[in-house]
């Protein structure tokens, strides 16, 4: 054979390659397109199941970060009724010992209300009988 039939030759059997892979490119692409959405599909379902995880753990922290707030809250607001009970005793054993320190101690206490009296300016006092003060009512 003489080089032009070579020539046409190569390029029929080109075109008949070309064909054959763009008709088994065709028919390949749609025997592709289930197994393609299979995988877009399994795909999306994993970012899917991924993202609930996600939500599912965020709230499971939230929670558990509510629950310890809630719990600390608890043991503060404890340790304050605690310490206001341990004042409370406190003022109250003080006031007892100051009622057993007065008690039986008239003059003591005669004095100190005359003491106080006399810081006032205004007061007179006029030792009585009844160990009562007589207040001048009023200027004549």
């Amino acid at each position: 054979m003489n080089k032009k039939g070579q020539d046409g030759s190569i390029l029929v059997l080109v075109a008949i390659v070309i064909v054959v892979v763009l008709v088994g490119g065709i028919f390949g692409l749609k025997s592709l397109g289930p197994w393609w959405a299979k995988k877009t599909g399994e795909s999306e379902l994993a970012r899917a199941e991924q993202n609930r995880q996600i939500v599912i753990l965020e709230a499971k922290a939230a929670n558990e970060a509510a629950t310890m707030n809630a719990e600390a809250k608890i043991k503060q607001e404890t340790a304050n009724a605690q310490a206001e009970i341990i004042r409370a005793k406190g003022v109250a054993e003080a006031n007892t010992i100051i009622a057993n320190s007065l008690k039986g101690n008239e003059a003591y206490l005669r004095y100190l209300w005359i003491d106080k009296l006399s810081d006032n300016q205004n007061v007179i006092y006029v030792p009585t009988e009844s160990g009562l003060p007589i207040l001048e009512a009023g200027k004549r």
